[in-house]
């Protein structure tokens, strides 16, 4: 692994089609990854779990199948493997361990309530999550080289159609409150999700279908697709484009607006540097 995709394979942030943002989990049928130096106000339910070094998960974590948590991460309740789990050195879970399979655990892991784990138990210092969470990628993406890696994931996220079922990806530093879910870059947003909270990010793409209880705001582009209401403001330091069928609840503030002519906006426009209308499909 070298520095450069050490350090870049995070900027991105999907939720995939079907999450669930709810009042004190982030739920989704697919893996979790989230990358080091998060602050987590939510539980994390999905398939395989992978939390990066030095995060914080205010709640618990469930993984119906392996849970990964990576060195000096704090879990503020239970974390739970239907699988194996891998704890790193210094982890602190401030409710219970329930592991259905092995357990690989570090050194100097604090569990407050104890620990049940119905596979064998190694004492030692697992991989370094991020590692494990590059060669991951790496394989489900078919690749060899850790250079394609980011050109790929930039690849699927200019897409509309996911070709590969890539996870619920949280970026590294990212910051997600009962107020605002907050990450450093790209956000793509998937079909028919339910989210409750302000989104901040560098830009954004909502998918068909889905319903934000909050406010969008990006420094750069933000795009709406059809179907998608919005409870609160969208507001975008680049183009903002709303396509049929979306709905808009609150205002609209852009460098620049492309408007189709189905599309509904219940607040107030601010466009300096123009608007356009679009018709058609």
């Amino acid at each position: 692994m070298n520095e450069r995709s050490a350090k870049n394979w995070h900027r991105h942030c999907l939720l995939p089609d079907g999450t669930e943002l709810q009042e004190h989990s982030i739920k989704t049928d697919r893996n979790i990854v989230v990358g080091e130096f998060c602050q987590i106000d939510y539980g994390l339910r999905g398939a395989d779990v992978y939390v990066g070094e030095s995060t914080k998960i205010r709640e618990y974590v469930w993984a119906n199948g392996d849970a990964r948590i990576g060195n000096w991460c704090e879990i503020g309740s239970d974390v739970i493997a239907k699988e194996d789990a891998y704890i790193g050195e210094g982890v602190k879970i401030n409710g219970k361990l329930v592991v259905s399979g092995a357990l690989d655990i570090g050194e100097k892991v604090e569990i407050k309530e104890g620990f049940e784990a119905k596979g064998d138990i190694e004492v030692r210092n697992p991989m370094p999550v991020l590692i494990f969470i590059i060669i991951y990628l790496m394989t489900m993406l078919r690749i060899q080289r850790e250079e394609e890696l980011d050109r790929i994931l930039d690849g699927i996220f200019a897409e509309e159609e996911e070709k590969v079922e890539i996870p619920l990806m949280i970026p590294a530093r990212s910051r997600l409150n009962m107020k605002e879910f907050t990450v450093p870059s790209t956000m793509k947003i998937g079909k028919k999700c339910r989210l409750h909270g302000n989104i901040h990010a560098g830009s954004v793409d909502v998918q068909q279908d889905t319903v934000i209880f909050g406010s969008l705001r990006a420094r750069h582009r933000i795009s709406v697709f059809g179907g998608v209401t919005i409870h609160g403001n969208v507001e975008g330091g680049g183009t903002v484009h709303i396509k049929k069928g979306a709905h808009i609840l609150g205002d609209v503030i852009a460098r620049s607006l492309v408007l189709h002519e189905d599309a509904k906006i219940d607040g107030t426009i601010e466009a300096p540097h123009g608007m356009r209308i679009e018709r058609g499909s």
